[in-house]
């Protein structure tokens, strides 16, 4: 099955729905979770995709970060996260997009990420590349952290304040060995790292839907998607999941090794 095209086409038809919202609407904080924003394009964004899928792939399962699971009993699960970036979008900032990916048997088969600020639509299909606009892309060659700009999200845990101290600890020691930080903490990141202007994107505190798109689109622009310490990301019992904190690691094959060694070294 040719997934690339339905998923190009159903981020084109979501772009122009952000585009039109932008600016004009305003974000409500989750109640369970401070760093969490929600605005109704959100919604709107994340029902339209539904519907795509249940007329396209009706026999396939669906999670969505707002809208939950839908358990088909099928090996193909599309995951949703209608806006990533929602704090940015809610607040005027163009660095937020929409992500839709496909799981076989637990395993990212095909994804893509739309930037609509930037007209810009990313998809990747197993075995055939990653494409920006058509365009074919690939993370850096660069083998030297001190040359490469590197993003890295990170939220604060009002919980466990220790956790995020230590956190910004770490996150000096990666900043003092390479060039410089940037971070929207956004989808923007992911996109920046597949086509390679940034080194590595990294992210201690995510969920599934911020990970299987984005992995595909690593992988297939010749980048290594790991957890944060390296191990292969679980999506087993996926539907069972939508709560799990999950970690990442997106970078070059070159610069995998050299991060690794930064966050086992520091991470307390």
């Amino acid at each position: 099955m040719e997934y690339k095209n339905f998923i190009t086409q159903s981020l084109e038809e979501v772009s122009d729905i952000a585009r039109k919202s932008f600016g004009k609407v305003a974000g409500t904080t989750k109640e369970d979770d401070n760093n969490q924003v929600l605005t109704e394009t959100d919604i709107e964004i994340g029902a339209l995709l539904i519907k795509k899928i249940k007329d396209s792939f009706p026999e396939h399962n669906i999670i969505d970060e707002e809208a939950g699971v839908i358990d088909n009993g099928s090996n193909f699960t599309w995951v949703i996260d209608p806006i990533d970036g929602t704090s940015n979008f809610a607040n005027g900032t163009p660095l937020y997009g929409t992500m839709l990916g496909l799981l076989k048997d637990n395993v990212p088969i095909a994804g893509g990420l739309a930037l609509p600020s930037f007209s810009e639509i990313y998809v990747a299909e197993k075995g055939q590349g990653a494409y920006c606009n058509s365009e074919k892309i690939s993370v850096t060659k660069e083998s030297d952290l001190k040359k490469a700009l590197l993003a890295y999200g990170i939220d604060g845990h009002q919980e466990n304040p220790k956790f995020t101290r230590d956190e910004c600890a770490l996150l000096a020691e990666i900043v003092l060995n390479i060039r410089n930080l940037r971070t929207s903490n956004s989808v923007f990141d992911i996109a920046m790292v597949a086509r390679g202007n940034y080194g590595a994107f990294l992210n201690r505190t995510s969920k599934i839907w911020d990970n299987v798109a984005q992995q595909i689109i690593i992988e297939e622009a010749g980048g290594i998607y790991t957890d944060f310490f390296g191990n292969a990301i679980d999506y087993s019992n996926a539907l069972s999941r939508p709560q799990d904190n999950f970690t990442f690691l997106a970078t070059s094959p070159a610069l995998h090794a050299k991060l690794l060694e930064i966050i086992k070294s520091h991470t307390i």
